[in-house]
């Protein structure tokens, strides 16, 4: 009997398996969608917000054909060689069943940075390597860019977007122009089944948000901002970087304060509060 896929490493994911998991009582997600192939996973779950998806979609992709990464970079990977996925989240609207009142639109800006906790956490226990972040939501293992991490508001949902590399072999890393990409394949994890992989980061994740919700979106109170500085690569290097205006900041990234911004000290000592920009580590 001819097998269903060609790649006997990288056999697609059960969304049986995944829906008896992760869809249960009392549980953030209420419903997982597994696709052969999208153009974006991100564009999906914004048009099913649209049409009025309650909050806990998940659609993975075993293939995307036009992901995004931030300011539009290209994030591409061969067919079930990686993680890519997009949830759908409403914080801007309460729910009485469990408690949560409605969240400010400032603070929704401290989601992605809840993902790459969470992503970090996952990657660290089911891979066992050792993974860190780049402000603001960059995956980085072995010093290159293992995944990348897109938050974009639909209406009144956020869209959150995840692309991990995980069995993708070194001749088909992608080349960039910054940090080189790798994998948790060549960075020679010990585990690259990709159903533990989202069954933790997924139930992470829920586990965050509950508690930053919990929190009314206080990410120190719900222990999320020292998650995330304790897994921040960044903090105490030197920096470079890009304004979305153009503009170019260096310094020490000195810290992240309670809003998710960066926060870098140049050379006379001012220290200035970056919301959005690509940072480069200067070596």
């Amino acid at each position: 009997m001819a097998s269903p896929f060609t790649d006997l490493d990288r056999p697609p994911l059960s969304p049986r398996s995944l829906e008896r998991a992760l869809v249960t009582p009392g549980s953030l997600w209420s419903r997982v969608e597994i696709v052969a192939e999208t153009a974006s996973t991100n564009a999906d779950v914004a048009a099913a917000g649209v049409r009025g998806e309650p909050e806990g979609l998940i659609v993975v992709a075993e293939r995307q054909t036009a992901g995004r990464g931030r300011r539009d970079r290209q994030w591409s990977s061969p067919a079930r060689a990686g993680l890519t996925l997009s949830v759908l989240l409403r914080p801007g609207r309460p729910d009485r069943e469990r408690g949560w009142a409605a969240l400010p639109a400032a603070s929704f800006a401290w989601l992605p940075l809840l993902a790459g906790v969470a992503l970090r956490e996952a990657v660290e226990r089911v891979a066992e390597v050792d993974a860190a972040l780049k402000w603001p939501n960059d995956l980085l293992v072995s010093g290159g860019k293992c995944a990348g991490i897109l938050a974009e508001v639909s209406g009144d949902a956020v869209v959150v977007g995840i692309g991990l590399n995980v069995t993708t072999r070194a001749e088909e890393l992608p080349e960039t122009a910054e940090l080189p990409a790798t994998s948790l394949r060549v960075a020679g994890a010990a585990v690259t089944d990709r159903d533990p992989l989202v069954r933790a980061l997924l139930r992470g994740f829920a586990s965050w948000y509950a508690g930053w919700r919990e929190a009314g979106g206080d990410a120190e109170m719900s222990g999320l901002l020292a998650a995330y500085r304790r897994g921040c690569a960044t903090i105490g290097q030197q920096v470079r970087v890009m304004l979305p205006a153009g503009e170019t900041l260096t310094g020490e990234a000195t810290g992240v304060d309670g809003d998710g911004q960066l926060v870098v000290r140049t050379v006379d000592g001012a220290d200035h509060r970056v919301s959005a920009g690509d940072v480069v580590h200067v070596r």
